[in-house]
């Protein structure tokens, strides 16, 4: 393995290990207040993961599928938290109706809005997603690209009660780009190593 792909190589491993703190409930936030941490490792997984790829690509390859294979399924199912919150917290719309205590009745009066103390948005996302992380890198790892279809279907059937609530369906499709990005992007770094 040269040079350029042990830089690599620990690029890709550093870009997924940047984001385990988001996992600890304090480093996350709330929409109403984020955390700079958040963001900033998101934009430094990205970063990192940009490097990854083109010192890969510089090198030529050369490290091999035993190990550039496993450290993009970690770096993929660990890494895409953070910057799939990142994205999710910077769409919210705090000064949307759906979002507000007290809404204008139709004929002028105020009216309180049941929906904001509701249940939260799709519940179990965050684990949902490192599961879905881990199948989506593992099955391009295998060069089974066909599992993606059955992945994003067995996504879509386990939400679809859930995706008529507010917001719920552009949270579904954001949330899933992000997350299947990242880990393709993982896995592409992988590609350029082996």
């Amino acid at each position: 393995m040269t040079g350029l792909a042990v830089v690599s190589v620990v690029l890709l491993a550093v870009s997924g290990l940047v984001a385990v703190p988001q996992y600890l409930e304090r480093w996350r936030g709330t929409p109403d207040r984020p955390q700079v941490w958040l963001y900033c490792s998101a934009l430094a997984q990205i970063l990192l993961l940009g490097a990854a790829a083109v010192v890969a690509l510089l090198a030529g390859g050369g490290a091999g599928w035993a190990v550039a294979g496993p450290l993009a399924v970690l770096a993929a199912t660990v890494g895409g938290g953070s910057p799939t919150v990142a994205i999710l917290r910077l769409s919210f719309n705090a000064s949307h109706p759906e979002h507000q205590r007290v809404l204008t009745g139709p004929e002028g009066e105020q009216v309180f809005n049941e929906e904001v103390n509701a249940q939260p948005v799709l519940r179990g996302g965050a684990w949902i997603g490192v599961l879905e992380r881990l199948a989506v890198a593992s099955t391009l790892i295998m060069g089974w690209p066909e599992g993606l279809a059955i992945i994003l279907a067995v996504k879509a059937l386990g939400r679809y009660s859930e995706l008529g609530k507010s917001g719920a369906a552009e949270r579904f499709i954001l949330g899933t780009f992000a997350s299947q990005l990242w880990a393709c992007a993982c896995v592409g770094v992988a590609v350029l190593l082996a």
